[in-house]
């Protein structure tokens, strides 16, 4: 897990100068060693988190004489060690035992298909001296971010949006697509946009391969159907809870390869309480697991350390836990901010900032998580209105989870920075109509498995752990695992009040009080109730003389969330006010 950015000139040589200053902005993603590398056209950089190969010889930029070949790498492949097997077989000879050396090798063999052949959360880079194309690449499932830039007669490409603005020459101005996004879906903006108009980001599961002379071809390489499947006849609940846990078990066990300890954040709940359960199944002794709670708010617990508990004594793990105050929320939150990037508005953004400091500051460097299993698995309370949804299903998605319709979008934002049409809904429409699934609800999980997914609880889950130069691995994300939920019977996920099939998996392993217990969050109370200190930061950001020069909000709608500023929620219960505070906020963190 590192940091990694470059550029490909097509009229000049690379400016190597540029793409440094983009890397250091990275430090914190890989506080463990630097580098930098040009070759004419190409100039690569990177900053490393050593957890594979702890070794200099692992050091990137990677350089591959023999097949002349330069990569830069952020992310894990899991089979690394298996691939390697079967790349020594047919004669390739290593220097390392880096996965990153992998990649390079397979590269040789296999051309850019070998994004096929990896099991892991990857985003990388390949130059050619021979040919001086370039390839960029992104896993299947979006967990490993890269942003791309035009600046200058170049292709520039970073770990984060922040990287390329310190490489100077990007379009900084708002994108009216990216802005309808952002406020119709609680902050998600898919791919390839971005809230600036300058910055995209490669989708998941796309290889990108640019030529010397600028032009490109761009490839999806996996898009699972979301329906049954005839390997699959026959099976009921019993025998798809047991195929689930099968694989779960395999995706788990993929993520302890490491060359340091792999500890667990415990929330308490089912996911990362069955994490912790197959990890001591596989014989992990020591396991450290970390929890985090916050003072309690008004008609809402602040921590879930009751459940938690449980489950650290059942399995005896080395386990810490701690409670954090509302001061040290607020004291916490520009930096959090300044981490994220994008604008993203869960409060579960905070709270992992917060988690990650302390398990970096425990001396801890890797940790599986449970994000994706709800999305995955059909956790979330949306979901059972579409079972039964008529035609396509997408009116009763919008229904479920548009924050806002047209009227309000109209009189939230000033009309130069709207789209011109209902951008957001037509793209639910035009994702629920393409082949491949077969009911609403697939439809629905397809699109938030690959849409939304990545662009809240994937992106939040990376760019906060990464902030303390702490990698994070997301066993329900296997792509194997992603692919038998997508085949399970929707019926049988959302049986027993949602992951149905995910539950019965469980029930030889942890405490029904785990299992059976209400769907619980990251609750940050300072947060989710805006008064007091929390919510003078946001109405003095919003009636800053910079969001008056910025003009992207009518100022009586503004007013109007600042009168009221608990009451206005959208349809799943997100502040309205704090969506329209935290862009604000980010934008002036970042010096927009």
């Amino acid at each position: 897990m590192c940091g990694l950015a470059g550029e490909i000139a097509f009229t000049r040589t690379a400016d190597l100068c540029a793409v440094e200053r983009m890397a250091q902005t990275l430090a914190r993603r890989g506080p463990d060693g630097q580098g930098a590398w040009s070759d004419g056209r190409i100039a690569l950089a990177h900053r490393r988190l050593k957890i594979i190969d702890l070794s200099e010889r692992a050091a990137q930029p990677l350089v591959d004489p023999d097949n002349g070949l330069t990569v830069v790498f952020n992310g894990c492949i899991y089979n690394h060690r298996e691939l390697r097997a079967e790349l020594e077989a047919d004669g390739h000879r290593f220097f390392s035992t880096s996965d990153s050396e992998v990649i390079a090798k397979a590269f040789a063999q296999w051309g850019p298909a070998c994004v096929e052949r990896f099991a892991g959360m990857f985003a990388f880079a390949v130059a050619e001296r021979d040919s001086g194309r370039l390839t960029l690449a992104r896993d299947r499932l979006g967990i490993k971010p890269l942003y791309l830039a035009e600046a200058d007669g170049a292709l520039r490409f970073a770990s984060t949006l922040p990287a390329l603005l310190a490489g100077g020459g990007v379009d900084t101005t708002l994108d009216p697509v990216a802005l309808h996004h952002y406020f119709s879906w609680h902050a998600v903006v898919p791919a390839p946009h971005t809230i600036l108009r300058g910055v995209r980001k490669l989708p998941p599961a796309t290889v990108l391969t640019v030529e010397r002379d600028g032009s490109r071809a761009q490839r999806v390489y996996w898009d699972p159907p979301f329906e049954r499947l005839p390997e699959h006849g026959g099976m009921g609940e019993r025998e798809w809870s047991e195929a689930v846990l099968d694989r779960l078990r395999i995706a788990v066990r993929r993520r302890m390869v490491a060359d340091v300890p792999v500890g667990v954040l415990l929330s308490g709940g089912l996911d990362s309480s069955l994490i912790v359960a197959l990890l001591a199944e596989e014989g992990q002794r020591d396991l450290q697991t970390f929890s985090i709670g916050f003072e309690h708010g008004p008609e809402v617990e602040g921590d879930e350390f009751r459940y938690s508990d449980l489950v650290a004594e059942r399995y005896a793990t080395d386990h810490r836990q701690w409670r954090v105050s509302g001061r040290q929320i607020l004291d916490a939150l520009p930096d959090a901010i300044a981490a994220m990037s994008e604008p993203m508005t869960s409060h579960d953004a905070i709270a992992f900032y917060l988690l990650s400091r302390e398990v970096s500051g425990a001396g801890c460097k890797v940790v599986q998580s449970g994000q994706g299993a709800d999305e995955v698995f059909a956790g979330y309370s949306w979901y059972p209105p579409l079972a039964a949804a008529p035609g396509l299903g997408d009116d009763a998605y919008a229904a479920e989870f548009i924050d806002r319709d047209p009227q309000e979008m109209a009189a939230l934002l000033l009309a130069d920075r709207l789209p011109g049409s209902d951008v957001s809904r037509r793209f639910v429409a035009d994702h629920f109509a393409r082949d491949g699934a077969a009911e609403p609800l697939d439809r629905a999980l397809r699109l938030d498995t690959q849409i939304m997914l990545v662009d809240d609880p994937v992106k939040r889950v990376d760019n906060m752990t990464m902030a303390w130069g702490l990698e994070a691995r997301t066993p329900f994300l296997d792509h194997e695992l992603v692919e038998l939920a997508a085949a399970c019977p929707p019926a049988l996920k959302l049986a027993h009040g949602g992951k149905g099939v995910l539950k019965t998996a469980a029930r030889t392993l942890l405490p029904e009080q785990v299992i059976d217990r209400p769907k619980g969050y990251f609750p940050v109370p300072a947060i989710s109730h805006l008064e007091g200190e929390p919510l003078e930061r946001v109405r003095d950001a919003l009636e800053s003389q910079a969001a008056r020069d910025r003009g992207l909000f009518r100022p009586d709608h503004v007013a109007a969330l600042l009168a009221d500023p608990v009451g206005a929620r959208t349809g799943i219960g997100s502040s309205k006010l704090w969506q329209v505070g935290l862009l604000e906020l980010w934008l002036q963190e970042h010096g927009l």
